[in-house]
């Protein structure tokens, strides 16, 4: 599952009727037991220590909900750039 971190970005993805949230539950419904969460555009926030921390926060709560084990999910900073 790729997350954007970029200002914005994020919030649209995890809002109620956000992609990201949608790829998820997709993913789940669709029989994936294992799950990778990179969190792309880590330049556009300065790589950031708390902004990454946030993300994993919030994404964390929301894939529980959907079904996957947060402690088993790596989370991992990337950049394109």
């Amino acid at each position: 599952l790729i997350i954007a971190a970029g200002t914005g970005e994020f919030e649209a993805g995890i809002s109620k009727d956000g992609q990201t949230r949608e790829h998820a539950l997709l993913a789940y419904t669709l029989g994936v037991k294992q799950l990778i969460v990179a969190i792309n555009k880590m330049d556009t926030a300065k790589w950031s220590e708390d902004r990454y921390k946030e993300i994993i926060k919030e994404t964390s709560n929301f894939i529980k909900k959907v079904g996957f084990n947060p402690k088993s999910v790596p989370f991992v900073p990337i950049s394109g750039f």
